[in-house]
C-alpha cells in the first residue's frame, strides 16, 4: 500500500490529509488552527464523519506538524503504526514564478529556488516552505514533492500573461501574469473529461473555481490558454473579500483622496473588497443569500456583480477558445449554489449553453452534467479534489 501525506501550510494553519494511493482514499484529514496564537488546536475528522478537537499550544509549523504525525500514530485516533508507513509527502507550493511548470521532487536546489519567489508571494511561500523544512527534520529519509498552484498556467502564451507595463519591468522583477487554484483546474478538467468519456487534449473547457477566491481558466487541448488571477490573486473575478479586476488608476485616486500608503491600498482591495465590500455584510454567501432574504439591497446588488463577473470572463474565454465543449463549476459556492450557475448560465444560449434547471439542483458533491440534452455546450459539476491532484503528482515523481 503507497501512502502519501498532503501538508497545506498557511501562515497560522497547516492543513492535511493522509492517502492510500491505491484506492486513492484518505486515512486520516484534519488540520491545525492559530499556530503560534492563543488557543490553537489540531481538528480532525474521523472515518465515521464525526470531528474532534484537540486543543494545545502550538507555536510554530514544526511543532503544528510534529502533532499532526503524532495524531496520525496514535493509538486512539491513528491510522499507522509507524512513520515509516507514510512514501512521501507532498506539498501544495503557492508561487513557482517562472522558475516550476510541473510538480518536483524536493531538493536542497528547489528550496533555493521557492525562496526565490517568496517576493511574488510574501504571504504563502514563507510558511509552505516551513511545511518543507519541517517534514526534512522530522522524516529526513521521507522524499518530499511541491506541487504548484501557478504551474499548471506555465503554458499561457507571452501574449497573454504579458501586461501593458514596460518590457524592463518584466525583465527585472517578472511582473506578468501567473495564476493561481492551478492545482484545482488541472484536477476538475481532467476529471470532467474521464466523467464524459471526452478525450482530455482535444477539448475547449472553461472552467470556474467559485468559493471565497474565485478564478476561471480556459483550457485548450489539455493546456490553460488564460486565466483570470494575475501576479497576485486579486485580479480578475470578484471574491469574498478580493476586489478583482479594478482599474489601476482608482488606486492612486484612493491613496492621493485618503492620505494612504501601498499597504493600506493593499489591504483595502484584499481584505475589504468582493463581495464584503460592495455588500458591508459578509464574504460568505449563505450570510448574503440570507440577508436578500430579509430585503437587504446592498447584499442582492454584491451577487449580482458577483454572477455578472463570472458570466463575463465565460463569454471572453469562450472567444479566447473560438468556441467551447465544456463548462466546469467547481469549488464552495459553485458545487453548492445552483443559484450561481443558473444566473451565470442564464441567456447563455447563443453560445450553445443551456441548462437543465431541474439538474441544476442537483445532489451536493457529486459530479453531474446539469445542461439540456440538446446543449452544444456540456455544462458539469465536479467537486475539486486538490489534495487528491497533490498526491498523484506526488506518487508520480517518486517514481
Amino acid at each position: 500500500m503507497k501512502r502519501i501525506l498532503v501538508l497545506n501550510c498557511g501562515s497560522s494553519s497547516i492543513k492535511y490529509k493522509l492517502l492510500n494511493m491505491d484506492t486513492n482514499s484518505v486515512l486520516a484529514q484534519g488540520g491545525v488552527e492559530k499556530i503560534g496564537l492563543n488557543g490553537s488546536f489540531l481538528k480532525m475528522t474521523l472515518p465515521n464523519g464525526n470531528k474532534v478537537i484537540l486543543e494545545g499550544e502550538i507555536l510554530e509549523h514544526q511543532a503544528g506538524i510534529e502533532y499532526i504525525l503524532g495524531v496520525i500514530t496514535s493509538r486512539k485516533y491513528g491510522c499507522i503504526e509507524s512513520l515509516d508507513e507514510i512514501d512521501a509527502v507532498g506539498h501544495r507550493v503557492v508561487h513557482g514564478g517562472e522558475k516550476f511548470n510541473s510538480s518536483v521532487l524536493i531538493t536542497d536546489e528547489v528550496i533555493q529556488k521557492i525562496t526565490e519567489c517568496i517576493d511574488l508571494a510574501p504571504l504563502h511561500n514563507p510558511p509552505n516552505l516551513k511545511g518543507i523544512l519541517a517534514i526534512k527534520e522530522l522524516l529526513p529519509n521521507i522524499p518530499q514533492v511541491a506541487v504548484f498552484d501557478t504551474a499548471f498556467h506555465q503554458t499561457m502564451p507571452d501574449y497573454v500573461y504579458l501586461y501593458g507595463l514596460p518590457y524592463s519591468l518584466y525583465e527585472k522583477y517578472a511582473i506578468r501574469r501567473y495564476g493561481f487554484h492551478g492545482t484545482s483546474h488541472r484536477y476538475v478538467s481532467g476529471e470532467v473529461c474521464r466523467f464524459l468519456g471526452v478525450p482530455f487534449e482535444e477539448q475547449k473547457i472553461i472552467t470556474c473555481h467559485i468559493g471565497n477566491g474565485v478564478s476561471a481558466t480556459a483550457i485548450k487541448n489539455g493546456c490553460s490558454l488564460d486565466t483570470s488571477m494575475g501576479m497576485t490573486p486579486v485580479e480578475g473575478l470578484l471574491m469574498g473579500t478580493r476586489s478583482g479586476d479594478v482599474d489601476a488608476g482608482i488606486l492612486t485616486y484612493i491613496m492621493e483622496k485618503e492620505n494612504v500608503g501601498s499597504q493600506a491600498i493593499s489591504t483595502i482591495v484584499n481584505k475589504y473588497g468582493g463581495v464584503l465590500g460592495i455588500s458591508g455584510v459578509s464574504s460568505d454567501m449563505r450570510e448574503i443569500d440570507a440577508a436578500i432574504q430579509n430585503g437587504d439591497k446592498r447584499a442582492a446588488l454584491a451577487l449580482k456583480t458577483y454572477n455578472y463577473r463570472i458570466k463575463k470572463y465565460v463569454g471572453s474565454y469562450a472567444a479566447a477558445l473560438g468556441g467551447l465543449d465544456i463548462l466546469v463549476f467547481t469549488g464552495g459556492v459553485g458545487e453548492n449554489q445552483w443559484t450561481v450557475r443558473s444566473a451565470v448560465c442564464e441567456n447563455m444560449e447563443f453560445m450553445g449553453i443551456k441548462i437543465d434547471e431541474e439538474k441544476n439542483k442537483c445532489v451536493r458533491g457529486v459530479e453531474a452534467v446539469i445542461s439540456t440534452e440538446d446543449s452544444r455546450v456540456k455544462v458539469v459539476v465536479i467537486p475539486t479534489d486538490e489534495e487528491l491532484m497533490i498526491a498523484l503528482d506526488t506518487l508520480k515523481s517518486i517514481g
